[in-house]
């Protein structure tokens, strides 16, 4: 059918004309309520963002006089966030003179993660950003509850 013919039928339905798929060979119309079809539209995007989660990615800072005790408490906390679902990122702070001794925060940095081993996995390996290492850690897949 000509366009003339197609925009003829919307106008006596009182309708508007919608091109549905303009890449075909010819183009594919519809003769639809524009206002109603893009209240749909709206709706439908607004249920499937309704079923989506989002994971959020939690910090945990470390230094390299952190005690045990306080370890202890930050990887409770991490295993917390990891079994909701949650990233968790690991930062090791340098401060001062501690920065020519990276070593020693690797050394932090792989220790509280072997505390994590069976919940969690790297998702990266632990780099250096300015005075900071830093690595991601997410939840295990076959980790229990």
């Amino acid at each position: 059918m000509t366009i003339a013919e197609a925009l003829e039928r919307a106008r006596a339905a009182e309708l508007d004309l919608a091109e549905i798929s303009p890449q075909a060979k010819p183009p594919v119309v519809k003769i639809v309520d524009w206002g109603k079809y893009k209240y749909e539209q709206t709706k439908l995007l607004q249920k499937s963002k309704g079923h989506q989660r989002q994971i959020e990615v939690k910090q945990i800072r470390l230094g390299l006089k952190t005690d045990v005790h306080d370890i202890d408490v930050k990887q409770r906390a991490a295993e917390r966030f990891l079994k909701a679902g949650n990233k968790v990122k690991v930062n090791v702070r340098f401060r001062g003179r501690e920065i020519t001794h990276p070593e020693l925060g690797r050394e932090v940095i792989n220790k509280f993660y072997e505390r994590l081993a069976e919940v969690a996995d790297r998702d990266s390996e632990p780099s250096m950003t300015g005075r900071e290492l830093s690595m991601t850690l997410s939840r295990r897949k076959d980790a229990k509850d």
